[in-house]
């Protein structure tokens, strides 16, 4: 692709082949959109790395990764109450962490407009669920545009911030994972170019803006008169598409990536039902389906996860008398998953076999599936090594999310429970009342301490929890694309004061604090142990940089000296420490049981070296350039 920065900014016409993300990131600049706002999070995070390939002095934006998701709702909140076209984007279950301030939002006088792209994951490809924020739409009394391709996606975007500027409340715009990483040919319009308005429009002559009391049912009463006048304006051709089949009795109405999959599906089929696909989801664009139903004997309504649109659309049948069948899950399978063209024609075949039968044998893999791994010479998995070492059988360890919470896996094995970002704490606290037997250590990566860690580390302090805490510090948000944070020293606009996790630790007066280096394996042993020997409240800070990043980093150096290490096959006595307990994926075990190394994974780092019990691994003489001697 062309520079990806000047493509952005392109002022005339044109089209290119885009992910679905990268086709939001222009949308955003067409629209006008002046703030935008995120905490990174799969599957979004391509938008701000879009935004952020603009350069800073050409950007007609401002944009941040903030501390986290209900954060970042409320900057974006509170620039669009102060008249500035905003957006927020975060990952399916960030809307969790935004629901207090997220559910507010219609019901104030948004001047400005505001956007909350939602990446759902059918499927829970990079999640901990597969949570449908349908939901949320309906409980917050906003309304929802979900998009089936890359083009829609652009399109809709700016269809809905018209929409949210002219109702002046937010709309949301349902993404799913394969609509953000798909791609396809977009064709983008014109932009005029801008940049961002410094005129302050904060006005509260509009109504209410302070929800007590009386004014509370004052302002959900405009929420929904809002909320009404949005779905009249949604119930329209714009989003609601009919395509008709060769068999007019039948139809299917859907939405999203499930319609993609359905073309897909008849493509080679002679008898084709008439199809309803809906853009606008909530509210259910009542004259179009009413309109569908009437002149269908079946429906059958196919959607991702829950029956959202279902139940409404039984619900309209009934209440206006419509005498036709709705078919939509049949059993729990058609609530699990992300909806591909096997998928779909199974769901399908179990309403209409004659339509779409069954297929008999699914499409195989071309790859064995592959567990998720730590890379080589990540901090964490030295840190798992030693750890493990640290601990009896018995004792309990509670995961966070990030890339630690792969510890969960062979050959660490350790993290046995795990709810969301920053529970690790609060949840460990609890494992440890009334338990005197077993010793509690809790996990927990940097960039999540930051974005809701804290809440636990006071109340531990608070109360006295008798716990350890480990705070795996890499720097960086790495599972999501190396996203800065607080403690990194840099935002998405340069560098920034850094927040030191100690210094923090300290100021929520934490007590019993150690910091070591999680390479040093033996430190480390040493230091566990005796956190989990005191009574109350420990922190260990097992601190090392996360390699891939700091890898990529180095291999801009012209002077760059690639290393790796290798295995003395006449000292190796096959006990394969290397392969079965540290789990580095760089070593290779071949049938015989001789282990070598590979060198396209290996880094060099070194880390792996400390774990031979007969020092059979050291490090390889390389030559400059990368290439190994």
């Amino acid at each position: 692709m062309k520079n990806l920065g000047e493509m952005l900014l392109r002022t005339e016409p044109f089209s290119e082949i885009v992910l679905g993300n990268t086709a939001l990131a222009r949308a955003m600049i067409e629209s006008g959109t002046e703030v935008v706002t995120s905490y990174p999070g799969s599957p979004t995070p391509e938008i701000a790395s879009a935004l952020l390939s603009v350069p800073g002095e050409k950007r007609p934006f401002y944009f941040e990764f903030s501390t986290n998701e209900k954060v970042a709702t409320e900057i974006a909140c509170g620039a669009s109450l102060n008249g500035h076209p905003s957006c927020v984007f975060f990952k399916s279950v960030g809307l969790n962490v935004a629901a207090d301030s997220f559910v507010q939002l219609s019901l104030l006088e948004l001047e400005g407009g505001l956007v909350a792209v939602l990446g759902d994951d059918p499927g829970a490809n990079s999640s901990q669920n597969e949570q449908d924020n349908r939901h949320f739409a309906r409980m917050a009394y906003i309304p929802v545009l979900e998009p089936s391709s890359p083009s829609e996606a652009y399109r809709y975007y700016l269809e809905a911030m018209a929409l949210s500027r002219r109702q002046k409340m937010p709309v949301i715009l349902r993404m799913t994972t394969h609509v953000c990483h798909g791609k396809e040919k977009v064709a983008f319009g014109a932009w005029k170019g801008g940049t961002v308005s410094t005129e302050s429009r904060f006005d509260t002559s509009g109504g209410p803006m302070v929800p007590l009391t009386a004014a509370a049912l004052e302002m959900k009463r405009r929420s929904l008169a809002r909320l009404s006048l949005a779905g009249c304006e949604m119930d329209s051709p714009a989003f609601c598409e009919v395509r008709k089949g060769t068999d007019s009795s039948r139809g299917v109405i859907t939405a999203g990536l499930p319609f993609r999959s359905l073309l897909d599906v008849l493509e080679d089929s002679d008898r084709t039902p008439d199809i309803l696909k809906l853009g606008a989801v909530y509210p259910l664009p009542e004259k179009a389906v009413e309109e569908f139903l009437r002149t269908h004997g079946q429906v059958k309504v196919l959607e991702e996860l829950d029956d959202v649109l279902e139940k409404d659309i039984k619900a309209l049948a009934f209440d206006r008398g419509i005498r036709v069948s709705i078919t939509g899950k049949t059993d729990d399978d058609d609530r699990i998953g992300e909806f591909t063209p096997d998928k779909v024609a199974e769901v399908l075949a179990k309403t209409w076999p004659d339509m779409v039968p069954l297929r008999g044998a699914k499409r195989q893999p071309s790859l064995a599936p592959r567990p998720p791994q730590m890379c080589p010479g990540c901090g964490h998995r030295s840190a798992f090594h030693a750890i493990r070492q640290a601990l009896a059988k018995e004792d309990i360890t509670v995961a966070d999310i990030g890339c630690h919470t792969l510890g969960f896996l062979p050959p660490y094995e350790m993290g046995e429970v795990l709810l969301s970002m920053g529970h690790s704490t609060g949840t460990g606290a609890g494992l440890s009342l009334f338990n005197r037997s077993r010793k509690v250590v809790s996990f927990i990566g940097d960039s999540t301490f930051f974005h809701a860690g804290l809440p636990g580390v006071v109340n531990a302090v608070f109360n006295n929890h008798n716990l350890t805490l480990i705070v795996m510090e890499n720097g960086t948000t790495a599972m999501t694309g190396h996203q800065d944070h607080p403690g990194a020293g840099r935002n998405a606009n340069g560098p920034s004061e850094a927040i030191p996790v100690r210094g923090v630790l300290e100021g929520l007066g934490v007590k019993s604090i150690r910091e070591v280096d999680a390479y040093s394996q033996a430190k480390l042993i040493e230091l566990v142990k005796e956190a989990m020997a005191e009574e109350g409240f420990s922190v260990v800070i097992a601190r090392h940089p996360c390699m891939l990043k700091y890898t990529r980093e180095q291999q801009r150096n012209p002077d760059y000296v690639r290393k790796s290490v290798e295995v003395n096959q006449e000292t190796c006595d096959r006990l394969h420490v290397c392969v079965e307990s540290f789990g580095c994926p760089s070593f290779q075990r071949d049938e015989d049981g001789t282990v070598t190394v590979s060198r396209e994974l290996c880094i060099g780092d070194g880390s792996c070296i400390q774990t031979c019990p007969v020092k059979a691994i050291g490090l390889r003489k390389e030559n400059r350039g990368g290439e190994t001697a």
